[in-house]
């Protein structure tokens, strides 16, 4: 009998884990390759700003005052600092107390923007911004990711009562947080609102007639803004080359799509990009174009192919999962991120039109960089695993 107990024993502490501390029950939860490639983004992002930070830094010197030349990076690099705690803070948290976070972070953020015609600070011709002391932020860019998880948790609630309204709710709130926008003007991050909504709705199992008649809502509504809304019909024209005189010279879509190419496949070297110099906002919008003169286009290809496995990763991870509110959660915060590089790398190849949209973890920028780390958090948070016991439990083995 001793022996056999022995054998039980030995069989429990090889298959279930011993009372851990949070930390480690977090690592051995974690999705790891998800956080790596997280990780290797950020890295790439400050090679390829401390690449672009001369452009900018030229572009802001004057004769009286001399910018450091690398001081967008080092302003990146404390950005990073900030932000990776931030992330991985909020991907020890436990799913329900993720989604609170959220929602409350959502309200904080979506009153921000609605002072922001109030409160504001223009910026290139655009009202987007809010300053605080030594800070300035953009609500947007914060709301994004709450936004969505707030709009997966009011979707999800359709699987317990199908006769609450909210689809109208969330169609009324994003329609209202679009309107703030275009008047901002902001046509990129609506396009990127209203895809997630509607990637929301079609995964919470609304009828595929009710998603046509959404298409076709969707289709008018281009016209209409093309009609109506001057910032988006310049930049469709100014991409089609619609009223443009010939001594203008190229547009912003040109001039990136000349830099990304001019490097060829393997680029000019690092700080070696002439083009670089001629682009607009060349370490936010377009510093996809300076990683492709510098470093090649099989490094533009090799980040995109980084953004795929992110993409893919969190939708495999969803295969097996049965909670609602977690596939809507995770899904729509990947398509968020991975339409937003999309938008961005289509920019710069001269595939769409200007968006004004910064690349997810590369391009500089502090409200970028710390909406994204929250995003990414929640991200984590909503597909932690237990590896030993499936999905959701946390198993402590006390050796008695």
């Amino acid at each position: 009998m001793s022996r056999a107990g022995d054998l039980v024993k030995e069989f429990r502490n090889r298959t279930v884990p011993r009372e851990r501390t949070a930390l480690a029950i977090w690592f051995w939860e974690i999705d790891r390759v998800l956080l790596s490639l997280i990780v290797a983004l950020m890295a790439i992002g400050l090679v390829a700003v401390a690449a672009a930070s001369p452009v900018a830094a030229i572009d802001r010197s004057t004769s009286t005052v001399s910018v450091t030349p690398l001081i967008y990076f080092y302003r990146q690099l404390m950005w990073v600092f900030i932000g990776l705690p931030i992330m991985l803070v909020i991907s020890m948290l436990p799913r329900t107390q993720a989604r609170r976070l959220a929602f409350i972070l959502c309200v904080v953020f979506a009153v921000a923007l609605l002072l922001v015609p109030v409160l504001g600070s223009v910026v290139n011709g655009a009202k987007r911004w809010i300053d605080l002391p030594g800070f300035r932020f953009q609500p947007s860019e914060f709301l994004k990711p709450v936004y969505v998880v707030t709009m997966a948790w009011l979707l999800s609630l359709r699987g317990k009562d199908m006769t609450l309204p909210v689809i109208p709710l969330t169609g009324a709130l994003t329609l209202l947080i679009a309107a703030i926008l275009m008047k901002q003007p902001d046509f990129g991050q609506t396009v990127i609102f209203l895809a997630c909504w509607g990637g929301l709705l079609l995964l919470s199992g609304v009828s595929m007639r009710f998603i046509g008649a959404m298409a076709g809502v969707g289709l008018g509504g281009l016209v209409l803004m093309y009609m109506f809304y001057e910032n988006g019909r310049q930049r469709i024209n100014d991409f089609l080359g619609i009223g443009v005189a010939q001594d203008m010279g190229p547009d912003q879509t040109e001039l990136a799509f000349r830099t990304i190419t001019h490097g060829g496949f393997l680029g000019v070297g690092p700080g070696g990009g002439q083009n670089k110099f001629r682009l607009p906002e060349a370490h936010t919008d377009y510093i996809f174009s300076v990683i492709g003169e510098e470093f090649g286009l099989l490094a533009c290809i090799g980040i995109a192919c980084v953004y795929l496995a992110i993409v893919v990763r969190v939708f495999l991870r969803m295969l097996d999962e049965d909670d609602n509110f977690t596939i809507l959660a995770a899904a729509g915060l990947t398509t968020q991120f991975g339409l937003q590089a999309i938008i961005n790398m289509g920019v710069n190849a001269q595939i769409f039109p200007s968006k004004g949209m910064t690349l997810p973890f590369i391009s500089y920028g502090g409200s970028s960089m710390l909406a994204l780390c929250i995003g990414v958090g929640l991200l984590l948070a909503f597909t932690r695993r237990n590896p030993f016991m499936g999905r959701h439990t946390v198993v402590k083995w006390s050796g008695r």
